[in-house]
């Protein structure tokens, strides 16, 4: 479709499929396309799908009806985890024009050459097991912080997760082209790289593990800052430890799964450690950083999760010296040994103890950010947000917002908190 110059983005999940979409986008412009906003009119709208709960399956349909309400004639394109996992189930939706899997994302302008609106839905997919290629991508957010895709795809089994399905066997950059992106980044004004993968700490180029890749990111002198966004605690090495304290570089915040504090349901959910190696990991990076910032995920209302295993993970979460938490609400997904166990948590149950954590996590928060008050710490300021003030972050991830001064943009300044 040689006339369909506009394109229009937005993206479900995670930081991971926000770098896609970004490389995504920046492949239509090298092919002519110019770039709208999402709730703009465009020639062609992208939508870069997750399928970690059902809540993205839905919002998926959702937006799928504004376009169709907004914009009848224009071209529908879905991508992503959901795509790669039902596209029959995204072509039945109507106005959805194509769907591209796991393995055909990058050859989107191909794709969109020869596609017409009013034929019938076209998918471009394959058997996951055949995507083995690697494609590095990254995200500029507000031109202050990258999120640079260095790992892709998992070849963990745990029961509760469709992400090895939709994404396929774990791959990684090498760390050469690593470096030319960090490079590449640093030279357009980028302070914040923020590494990203699906299971980073699975990072492999050759016989170089994760390790490697930081030891020689920490050697580039004109990065300000790293962030690793998550890893899991069996790959989180005392060495990787060491190495974060001892550098200038790499930032003292950990996320680190937990999923669960209970054994019991660490097993059931297949996970690869128990909950003393997730407590010696925290106290290890406490007793080198004092000042890290750790944050967790925990999945409440896994299938017979009783009372006694919430209270346990409850009083394991309490006890740990961390920070804040991503909670998430157990959701069935097709295809996962998960849905063989019983008994089923009720979902008003399940949001219940959803409610119970996030406020754990918002204490947490306010005593890790107390503890830092009357210190003075570098923040980096972003841009503007809607009421005229601007935030940042500090190196250990404390958030600050003060009123917009323009001059302190994408800077580093010292913050009394």
């Amino acid at each position: 479709m040689a006339e369909a110059k506009t394109v229009a983005f937005h993206t479900l999940g995670c930081k991971l499929n926000f770098s896609e979409t970004s490389s995504i986008s920046r492949l239509l412009e090298s092919e002519g396309y110019s770039k709208k906003d999402f709730d703009e009119v465009a020639d062609v709208y992208v939508i870069n799908t997750c399928s970690v709960t059902d809540n993205a399956d839905k919002e998926c349909r959702q937006l799928v009806r504004r376009i169709n309400r907004k914009s009848p004639s224009s071209l529908v394109v879905i991508t992503g985890c959901y795509a790669q996992l039902k596209p029959k189930e995204i072509a039945d939706i109507p106005g959805v024009d194509l769907v591209l899997g796991a393995g055909e994302k990058f050859n989107i302008a191909s794709h969109l050459k020869d596609l017409t609106k009013g034929d019938s839905t076209k998918i471009c997919s394959c058997d996951i097991s055949d995507v083995k290629d690697f494609n590095a991508t990254y995200s500029i957010n507000d031109r202050t912080r990258a999120f640079l895709k260095v790992q892709d795809g998992c070849d963990y089994s745990c029961s509760f997760c469709t992400i090895p399905l939709a994404r396929g066997k774990s791959r990684s950059d090498t760390i050469d082209h690593v470096i030319t992106n960090v490079e590449e980044l640093v030279s357009g004004g980028i302070k914040e790289i923020v590494l990203t993968g699906v299971n980073l700490g699975d990072f492999a180029d050759s016989d170089r593990d994760f390790l490697h890749l930081l030891q020689e990111l920490d050697r580039i002198k004109e990065v300000h800052r790293y962030r690793i966004s998550s890893i899991e605690p069996n790959l989180l090495t005392n060495e990787i430890i060491e190495l974060v304290a001892n550098s200038d570089r790499i930032m003292p915040h950990f996320h680190i799964p937990l999923q669960s504090g209970s054994n019991r349901v660490l097993g059931l959910m297949r996970r690869r450690y128990k909950r003393e190696l997730y407590s010696d990991r925290v106290k290890r990076i406490k007793t080198l950083m004092p000042h890290c910032a750790i944050g967790a995920d925990v999945i409440v209302g896994f299938p017979t999760e009783s009372d006694e295993d919430f209270k346990e993970t409850f009083d394991f979460i309490h006890s740990l010296d961390i920070s804040y938490l991503h909670v998430f609400t157990y959701s069935e997904r097709d295809q996962t040994k998960a849905l063989e166990l019983t008994p089923i948590v009720p979902m008003n149950k399940r949001h219940e103890r959803n409610k119970v954590l996030r406020n754990l996590s918002y204490m947490k928060m306010q005593y890790f950010t107390q503890l830092h008050t009357g210190q003075v710490r570098k923040v980096l300021f972003e841009g503007r947000d809607k009421n005229g003030m601007m935030e940042g972050y500090t190196d250990n991830y404390i958030k600050v917002a003060i009123p917009h001064r323009k001059e302190w943009v994408n800077e580093l300044v010292e913050w009394k908190l």
